[in-house]
């Protein structure tokens, strides 16, 4: 993965920022609301649900308006973790980083990590993928969005801060491959174009939809 304290910090820096220029999911696109609608669907009935990378917690309310009211959240950074808190003190959240959540087996029914894998290598895909299955009650389901490609993308000017630092592209096939491998099975594989009206959307954006088997 990437430098994990460096990159605390950097998400330290820019939490303010961040929950103002990004306060909830209206810059998503139909389609990819739909995953997550999709995703809510499968849940069952009163489920718990791990929002894994949550930043600000921007996910919640459309999870909300879906009828998942019972989140927890956890964040790398801590200061994005207290802006969750700030927005949403009726719920938990947690400063931990992927692939070491701090809860126990088989705790939730669902797993959503919203572009929370764009700082893992694809080497570290099967860690996460480890302990998405552990956290999942038998039956689980998990998320994950991200932006396609190979390789890493720069962002410079982060959010309007003086700082700039990788994010990884991810081939949806390649983030399928290492679910099935810890035992998920892939329900489904999506793949949809960059949105050419917004000037910062240069990739296409890939959804991986799973079930723990």
């Amino acid at each position: 993965m990437s430098d994990l304290p460096e990159l605390r910090a950097a998400y330290d820096l820019i939490s303010t920022t961040y929950a103002e220029l990004l306060p909830d999911t209206s810059f998503e696109a139909p389609l990819d609301l739909g995953m997550i609608a999709e995703f809510a669907e499968r849940l069952g009935t009163d489920p718990r649900v791990l929002d894994a990378g949550c930043g600000t917690g921007r996910t919640i309310p459309y999870l909300a308006s879906l009828g998942v009211v019972d989140v927890v959240g956890t964040d790398l950074s801590p200061a994005m973790v207290e802006r969750a808190r700030a927005a949403h003190p009726e719920l938990a959240f947690h400063a931990a980083p992927l692939a070491a959540q701090p809860f126990d087996d088989g705790s939730f029914d669902g797993v959503l990590a919203w572009y929370s894998i764009i700082h893992t290598q694809p080497g570290d895909l099967v860690a996460v993928a480890r302990e998405f299955r552990r956290v999942l009650r038998p039956g689980g389901v998990a998320l994950l969005g991200f932006q396609v490609g190979s390789g890493d993308r720069t962002i410079s000017q982060a959010y309007g801060h003086d700082l700039e630092f990788s994010a990884r592209l991810h081939e949806p096939a390649e983030v399928a491959a290492a679910f099935e491998a810890e035992g998920f099975a892939v329900d489904t594989v999506l793949r949809r174009g960059p949105r050419r009206t917004l000037a910062f959307e240069k990739h296409p954006q890939g959804f991986v939809l799973v079930r723990r088997a």
